[in-house]
């Protein structure tokens, strides 16, 4: 059973006619629209060659989908795929890196070259296997992403840095409902980078584990990022 979603009727129709009055008519339903605003029905495994524009937010469509699938192959922009497997001190690991490899393995599987394609597109491409780790790590998502925003928007600055900015001390004193003032907040926050030993580590070199060590250490102290 293959469940299609296309965006473009015109595509749909070629799609029709070609399995019509065939076998395969009645094995296939087809999704008119975006997959982006559609609800995902249950699935084993997802094959996609993606419009680049929308890599991002499906990936994450799909690994915060439950039920659990599979597997997914999916064909990026080759960047985009290097950055999703990008190691902690490489030049390309980055917050969709860490993300990602949170919730799923990720494994590069080949290169697509632009002459396969007809018009020949202007960039290189990857196709890219994606495995949900099932079960998912016990950790509150939305908490651990604000807490890899803050610390990848200047991924080679020290956290001591990054947690100085007047932006993120608002946010945080606003979470942080037990102390009364923003200096509470703000000597908190150096308090805890310093007790967990990361006051002096930059992001492009911290892993999965040191961020849930970081996030651990700020949400017992009554500090949150959601």
């Amino acid at each position: 059973q293959v469940i299609a979603c296309e965006i473009d009727p015109r595509l749909v129709g070629e799609l029709q006619k070609r399995v019509q009055g065939t076998c395969l008519a009645n094995k296939l339903e087809i999704k008119v629209g975006d997959i982006l605003k559609t609800d995902l029905p249950f699935f084993d495994a997802c094959v996609a060659n993606l419009p680049y524009q929308i890599s991002s937010p499906f990936v994450f469509k799909l690994l915060l989908h439950r039920p659990f699938f599979r597997c997914a192959i999916l064909m990026f922009q080759r960047e985009f795929a290097l950055r999703l497997v990008a190691k902690p001190g490489t030049k390309l690991y980055c917050r969709l890196s860490i993300n990602t490899q949170l919730l799923a393995r990720v494994d590069h599987l080949m290169k697509v070259g632009k002459n396969n394609f007809r018009p020949p597109p202007k960039v290189e491409s990857s196709v890219v296997r994606i495995e949900p780790k099932n079960p998912p790590p016990p950790i509150n998502f939305r908490e651990w992403d604000g807490l890899v925003r803050i610390a990848f928007v200047r991924k080679n600055k020290t956290l001591s840095a990054a947690f100085k900015s007047s932006a993120v001390e608002q946010l945080l004193d606003h979470n942080y409902r037990i102390h009364c003032s923003l200096h509470n907040t703000v000597k908190k926050i150096q308090t805890v980078l310093k007790n967990t030993g990361y006051s002096e580590k930059r992001a492009r070199s911290m892993d999965i584990d040191d961020f849930i060590r970081l996030l651990h250490g700020f949400n017992s102290e009554g500090i949150h990022f959601s």
